[in-house]
């Protein structure tokens, strides 16, 4: 099944707070000001007849668990064709600030179990692996909790055949080019500048 954008698609968007980035959830059809507006506005500019339909469902704070949880209401129910995910730094930062584990295992499980459930619909699948800038003092820390999962994300995408993007490696090298800060003021939630670098590869991703 080809990833590349379908006329008809709708596309759902689902996460944390990086994908939420101040969504009104009073409004369904809100995609908030992140990386998913952004890479809608460029998809509706590319594709201006294809009638796509945008959704977007992050919810910040949330773990693997909580997006497992509001699965089918956030997501089965509205019958996207393509989902595209973003988890798994909120599973590792509980752990440093609130003490709360989630084991990789568990991490993988309860993800695999959400792949499975949206692949059986017949949705296209994009994960996009989680990553870290260490702004602050103690995050090179969270090195050792967050790489697993990045792993873990790599193998359910290999199992799923599903488009990936390794938003780790991007942010890595971009901070190459520019100061940290410059792509994320706390080493997690993305500056403008850090949502337009994902929107801009996950366009890349999504149209070749």
């Amino acid at each position: 099944m080809s990833l590349s954008i379908q006329k008809d698609d709708h596309i759902l968007f689902y996460g944390d707070s990086i994908t939420d980035a101040g969504r009104d959830r009073n409004d369904r059809e809100h995609l908030g000001f992140g990386y998913a507006a952004l890479a809608a506005a460029r998809l509706q500019a590319l594709y201006p007849e294809s009638n796509l339909r945008i959704t977007n469902r992050g919810i910040g704070g949330n773990r693997i668990y909580d997006l497992e949880e509001r699965l089918e209401v956030d997501v089965l129910t509205l019958q996207p064709t393509l989902v595209s995910i973003l988890i798994g730094i909120n599973d590792t930062w509980r752990r440093f600030d609130k003490n709360i584990e989630s084991p990789i295992a568990e991490f993988q499980a309860s993800y695999r179990r959400i792949l499975q459930k949206i692949a059986g619909t017949g949705s296209r699948l994009v994960i996009l692996e989680p990553f870290l800038l260490p702004v602050r003092e103690g995050q090179a820390d969270w090195r050792a909790d967050l790489d697993p999962r990045i792993h873990a994300s790599r193998e359910l995408a290999r199992e799923f055949g599903s488009g990936y993007l390794p938003l780790d490696g991007i942010f890595a090298q971009a901070a190459t080019r520019q100061k940290m800060e410059y792509w994320m003021g706390d080493g997690v939630h993305p500056t403008l500048a850090g949502h337009a670098l994902i929107a801009e590869h996950w366009i890349e991703l999504l149209t070749w």
